[in-house]
């Protein structure tokens, strides 16, 4: 006579993910999702969502890395308020936004455009590598390169502005120029990314469209305005999102090439950061800054958006 061999009682947690239910499966999927999502969540969590926790936190205290922190409340907000000279910073900023974000744009459809034209396929490769090249190095030598270029006395800006008949122009040390010179070397470094968005939109530019708007009349400007813009309005969305919290971060060309001036005519908001926390040991300060420009971005990106469906055309 054999004995019984009755089943060993499950614990609640078998009995959750158990493989011989239909709740129990799809719960083991469930679980091996989030078990995938886990390297991205934990990443966005330690280098995005603690230091944004960790700025709000520090904002409200006055700390020096020498003394211990201070508790101050809203006192940096209240400071940063009556501050005029962060007040032009933000100007530079949003007109520095408009200038490159605009050229930048420009710029990348005009090539992704040229780049469909009929030509040899060495050469549109070779085209499309150097326009991406030099997203490939470093803003900080490329700034250095284009102080060169842009010098008023040496460099070879002026020089072919000068064969042209222009006089020199004091790129670098005009505070009606500097700006500009900056907004170009920022185009010249993030020309790429935008170009290569901008170029998937033109490869799936439906073809069928383009012929009836051919058969339609439809040439040069009026195409582009009435069916290339409207088609690649998706991709010119994305490519100015990313392009506009690109630039309202910018730091490394006004940096390098005018360390902000002169005075303070090309002075960013992240050099004000900069200048606040690491040169003038204000950490609480720099951080209250950082994160009024973290809700800037926010909103105005929200309102972008917004916006988008007015003039964003999905197929």
């Amino acid at each position: 006579m054999t004995p019984d061999l009755a089943p060993a009682p499950r614990s609640p947690l078998t009995r959750a993910f158990a493989a011989d239910s239909l709740h129990g499966v799809r719960r083991r999927r469930a679980a091996l999702g989030y078990l995938f999502l886990l390297p991205s969540l934990g990443g966005i969590a330690v280098f995005v969502a603690i230091p944004i926790v960790a700025s709000l936190v520090l904002s409200l205290f006055r700390w020096n890395m020498i003394r211990p922190p201070e508790f101050i409340g809203l006192d940096n907000y209240t400071r940063l308020i009556g501050d005029a000279r962060l007040l032009t910073t933000f100007v530079n900023t949003a007109v520095f936004v408009v200038l490159a974000v605009a050229l930048q744009l420009s710029l990348a459809l005009f090539l992704a455009l040229g780049l469909q034209r009929r030509m040899p396929n060495w050469l549109r490769t070779l085209l499309r590598a150097s326009y991406v090249f030099p997203l490939l190095t470093s803003a900080a030598s490329i700034s250095i390169v284009l102080s060169y270029m842009f010098s008023e006395s040496f460099g070879i800006v002026n020089y072919y502005l000068g064969l042209l008949g222009i006089e020199p122009i004091a790129w670098l040390n005009s505070s009606r120029w500097a700006l500009v010179a900056v907004a170009l070397a920022f185009v010249w470094h993030q020309l790429g990314f935008t170009f290569l968005i901008l170029l998937g939109g033109v490869a799936n530019l439906p073809q069928d469209v383009l012929d009836a708007a051919d058969l339609d009349g439809a040439r040069g400007w009026t195409r582009l305005r009435r069916v290339i813009v409207p088609l690649m309005s998706p991709s010119l969305l994305v490519a100015s999102v990313i392009g506009f919290i690109s630039a309202m971060q910018v730091f490394d060309q006004p940096f390098v090439m005018t360390q902000g001036g002169p005075g303070d005519s090309s002075r960013t908001v992240v050099m004000a950061i900069y200048d606040a926390a690491f040169r003038n040991l204000d950490l609480g300060y720099g951080a209250a800054i950082s994160v009024v420009l973290f809700a800037v971005i926010m909103l105005l990106t929200a309102v972008q958006f917004r916006l988008s469906n007015r003039w964003v055309h999905y197929q």
